[in-house]
């Protein structure tokens, strides 16, 4: 039977999360339909969600105002499995060290905005990352680091900061997966997270 899996679409790279979700779903023998969630009523029937980036403080405002941000909340604790990226890092972390950001605080850990610069200061890094056995080619751009961490493991640093962090069913990165044609973070926090609920679970 297939999947649901809901990518929140109030901003960011959304068609580039789906196309990523459903190759992590063929790699591990899957099949998937991806929704796009902009308003409540959606994320409750997904099995995985995805946050893209974009601009944190427009991404909580939205995903609050549009009464998605219980659902979010009431997915991660039902021990479903969530990807945010980059300012979806932000959002879901438990302290954005921003008064404008109401974060979701579905992982334990701070975080900084625009640690690695502004626009211009974008690269590309090969990033040890623990559960994968290459590099990965992760896209940093305006990328926010994890100050602090709390019960969140870390799973990546790059510059001797933490830029990918699991906590439970979350993984976070300060870097943007979906824009590489490697989809192994997508199936990390999907198919290969074992603090996560299996998503076939709810599924079949």
């Amino acid at each position: 039977m297939s999947l649901t899996a809901g990518v929140v679409a109030v901003q960011g790279d959304v068609s580039e999360h789906a196309a990523a979700i459903e190759r992590a779903a063929r790699t591990h023998g899957h099949e998937v339909t991806v929704r796009e969630i902009r308003e409540s009523g959606i994320a409750p029937d997904c099995d995985l969600l995805a946050m893209p980036g974009g601009e944190s403080t427009t991404i909580s405002r939205l995903i609050h105002g549009e009464g998605i941000a219980p659902e979010i909340r009431e997915h991660v604790a039902d021990g479903k499995p969530l990807l945010a990226t980059c300012a979806g890092l932000i959002v879901a972390s438990s302290d954005a060290a921003d008064d404008r950001v109401d974060e979701l605080g579905v992982f334990d850990a701070s975080v900084e905005r625009n640690a690695f610069g502004r626009q211009k200061d974008s690269f590309e890094a090969p990033l040890e990352v623990a559960g994968l056995d290459d590099p990965y080619p992760a896209v940093f751009i305006r990328a926010p680091a994890i100050d602090a961490v709390g019960t969140a493991d870390v799973l990546a640093t790059w510059d001797d900061r933490p830029v990918a962090v699991r906590d439970g069913p979350v993984i976070g990165t300060a870097f943007h997966p979906e824009l590489t044609a490697d989809s192994r973070i997508h199936g990390l926090a999907f198919f290969d997270n074992d603090a996560a609920k299996p998503p076939l679970e709810d599924a079949q």
